[in-house]
Order: structure tokens, then sequence, then C-alpha cells
């Protein structure tokens, strides 16, 4: 009977190992699908906020014109196309490779991850 034992918690261990390694396993993948998520949510963020920033400095830009040009005068219809036009700009530039802002609020939102997990 000895021999018996022996194989049996022998295969239990091995059961054991295999439980044991597909936990760490399923752990490990959500672990990092939920890092690849957050890191989506942090680069969307800050491509984000460039655009925003972009479109509100060509907003400026464009406001100084004048009433001359493609968009006419300042009235409320003008206004409107004004806006959409910076704003498209703006997205168009980000989409280009931007300026350099969301790849540093992104690394500043990195940074306070990092912190916030240390502590």
């Amino acid at each position: 009977m000895l021999p018996l034992a022996t194989f049996a918690a022998s295969a239990a261990l091995q059961v054991g190992k295999s439980i044991a390694g597909n936990i760490a396993a399923s752990v490990t993948k959500t672990a990092d699908d939920t890092t690849k998520a957050a890191d989506a949510k942090a680069r969307k963020a800050s491509t984000d906020f460039e655009s925003m920033f972009l479109e509100q400095s060509l907003d400026r830009v464009a406001q100084s014109d004048g009433t001359e040009g493609p968009l006419g005068e300042n009235g409320t219809g003008g206004g409107v196309y004004r806006s959409m036009l910076t704003k498209e700009y703006a997205t168009q530039v980000v989409k280009s490779g931007g300026v350099g802002i969301a790849d540093q609020v992104y690394r500043e939102m990195m940074k306070m991850q990092e912190a916030a997990r240390a502590a």
C-alpha cells in the first residue's frame, strides 16, 4: 500500500502545481490587461489634452485674424465655422504627431501613478 500512497501523493502534488500555475497565469494576464487598459486611457487623456490646448491656441489666433478671408464676417455662422475649423486643425496636428505636449503629459501621469503605487 505504501507505493500506492506515494503515487497518489505525487499525483496530487502535480495537480496542485498545475492549478497554482493556472491561477498565477490568470492573475498575471488580468494584471497585464488592466495595466494595458490604464495605459491606453492615460495615452488617450494626454492626446485629448494636447488637442484641447491646440484648439484653444488656434482659436485665439483665428479670432485675431479679422473678418477677411474664407471665414467671412464674425457673425454666428462665422463663429461656428471657425470653431469647427480650429477643432479639426488641432485634431489633425495631434494625429500627425502633435507638438510634444501629449508625451510630456503622459510621462507626468505615469510618474504620478508610480508615486501613488509606492505610497
